[in-house]
């Protein structure tokens, strides 16, 4: 494929890369918060039939009547997601891939798997909070705690869809309710901005993991860098809904079709 050697000859070209990925690489790896699909069923199949909660993102959102099934379903979708995680060719791939210069990752994506997969956390910003985290539901403090063990622990004694009491998290500090943590954190942040700042005037090449056009979480900020950097260089990946603004069209490649097939196709070419 024309467009994957090129690419390859930007990778291999490049100062430094930074990546933006969303849902649409999640989807590669198998895990798609909204679908309704086999998966899901026999996941979460239970909770479907009871609360009608057609997808996961439903299910992190929905207003659970008790605290032992809202730490039922999150223990069992961090369980399946996070916990039993053992990485994919598609990341396997992107590891390549970022082996060939200094990198950052900028993910909308809760489930750690970068990390995971021994990446390293300090290069990573997780814009929307990462599943391997909890806080105080009400705000007593900021401090974020570990979920790992907690999610282990519920998930082995849960029964009919709830999660005995007494294994319920709770705040250290006030005694309330704990929640998963959608924020990220502020020297996530600061690392993003060092990396931004260094690199400024560089070959800095912004990969775009599966983000669709209306994100603009992600894809509007990376758009607006590669339009003032002047040597950056961009390319979006996403199956069947590229968009490129007109302003940086001349320093930038979209490519439509499976990041499952594409990435692996490229790492094989460095």
């Amino acid at each position: 494929m024309i467009k994957c050697r090129k690419i390859a000859e930007k990778i291999k070209e490049a100062d430094a890369i930074l990546v933006g990925a969303s849902n649409g690489f999640s989807i590669t790896e198998g895990l798609n918060l909204f679908a309704n699909n086999d998966r899901f069923h026999r996941l979460f199949g239970d909770f479907e039939q009871k609360y009608g909660i057609q997808n996961i993102l439903q299910g992190f959102f929905f207003q659970w009547p008790t605290e032992q099934e809202r730490w039922a379903f999150t223990s069992r979708l961090i369980f399946h997601y996070s916990c039993s995680y053992t990485g994919s060719p598609v990341m396997d791939a992107l590891k390549k891939i970022l082996s060939e210069a200094p990198y950052f990752i900028i993910t909308s994506n809760g489930e750690n798997h970068f990390e995971l997969a021994g990446l390293d956390p300090a290069h990573i910003l997780e814009i929307e909070g990462s599943w391997k985290e909890m806080r105080c539901n009400r705000g007593c403090h900021d401090t974020r705690y570990p979920t790992w063990t907690a999610v282990v622990r519920m998930t082995e004694k849960e029964k009919n869809g709830h999660v005995p009491t007494d294994l319920l998290p709770r705040c250290p500090k006030c005694g309330g309710p704990m929640t998963v943590n959608f924020q990220p954190k502020k020297v996530q942040i600061q690392a993003y901005q060092h990396f931004v700042e260094k690199y400024h005037n560089e070959k800095l090449l912004v990969l775009e993991l599966g983000i669709g056009a209306r994100n603009q979480l992600i894809k509007a900020p990376l758009m607006r860098l590669v339009d003032q950097e002047p040597e950056a260089f961009y390319i979006t990946f996403n199956k069947g809904e590229l968009y490129i603004p007109r302003g940086i069209q001349q320093k930038s490649m979209g490519v439509d079709g499976n990041l499952g097939e594409i990435l692996p196709e490229i790492a094989e070419l460095l």
